[in-house]
């Protein structure tokens, strides 16, 4: 979950990098810092969302297949653990947004939308 928290934080950092212009016409017609904020952090917990849904159906799929190949095998899913493991992975995707929402947050209007 850390190496994935590493690339939630980078892809949001590459966004914000390539969204400059955007970020600064948002603020320039009235957008506030919070609603910036915001918007990073809902990316982020939809990234983190995706990414734990794939990780928990493709897990399931793997130990459904590998448990079908060795005889004498019981699975156990435990539908509880997995349902935990998808809210850390909504709140981990909140706290990998803090750094580059408040990047986003604290850019210059004027110096944004010149950015090219």
């Amino acid at each position: 979950m850390i190496v994935s928290l590493f690339g939630i934080v980078n892809t949001l950092v590459l966004s914000i990098t390539e969204r400059t212009r955007e970020l600064g016409m948002l603020r320039a017609i009235g957008t506030s810092r919070s609603q910036i904020k915001r918007t990073i952090r809902l990316e982020a917990v939809i990234t983190a969302l995706i990414g734990g849904i794939l990780g928990i159906v493709i897990g399931l799929v793997l130990a459904i297949l590998v448990s079908t190949a060795i005889s004498d095998f019981i699975l156990a899913i435990p539908g509880g653990s997995l349902v935990i493991v998808l809210i850390a992975s909504g709140f981990a995707g909140v706290g990998a947004a803090i750094a580059p929402a408040r990047r986003a947050a604290r850019l210059n209007v004027l110096d944004a939308l010149a950015y090219e």
